[in-house]
């Protein structure tokens, strides 16, 4: 099917529209938890070693979470990424892709015992967090390719996304 279009402010709070950024070819979107997850942040430095390579084929990478802007600028600063992190502050996004969850009520005292205080880096209480997901969405728009697994320990290799930009280009 196609990607739903969305336009999310980015860590220094300018909006960015996939519709736009697929007019110079493939995007691979990475829906990621927060900069609190450390497979997160582990993801998120893998892709960005492979950064060069997914550039190479012509293809973009945006990342996306429900953090507020200014955590969103802290995790690329952090990480010192090259490529968009944006703001899905609501999780209006990552629900439009079929990938929201709710951390169970008996989870979140546990969750902010170890410090991850998720209304504080998503700037509401709902305690809606996105299914760790890879998604390659070709120019036409197109979702090829969708790696979503509720275990946020797991995560598609890099290279696997780059034989999906392969196979669209």
């Amino acid at each position: 099917g196609l990607a739903a279009d969305f336009e999310l402010p980015n860590a220094r709070g300018r909006m960015v529209r996939l519709s736009r950024a697929l007019e110079s070819g493939p995007v691979v979107l990475s829906f990621y938890r927060g900069g609190w997850c450390p497979f997160c942040n582990l993801e998120l430095q893998a892709l960005q070693a492979h950064l060069p390579e997914i550039q190479a084929l012509g293809a973009s990478l945006i990342a996306v979470s429900p953090e507020t802007p200014d955590y969103s600028l802290t995790t690329a600063e952090k990480h010192g990424l090259g490529f968009e992190v944006l703001s899905d502050v609501g999780n209006g996004t990552a629900r439009a892709f079929g990938l929201i969850f709710t951390v169970y009520e008996e989870m979140r005292p546990l969750y902010l015992k170890w410090g991850l205080d998720v209304p504080a880096s998503n700037g509401d209480d709902s305690w809606e967090l996105p299914l760790p997901a890879r998604i390659v969405v070709d120019g036409g728009g197109v979702i090829r390719s969708i790696e979503a697994d509720p275990d946020y320990t797991r995560r598609p290799e890099p290279e696997e996304t780059l034989a999906e930009l392969r196979r669209v280009l």
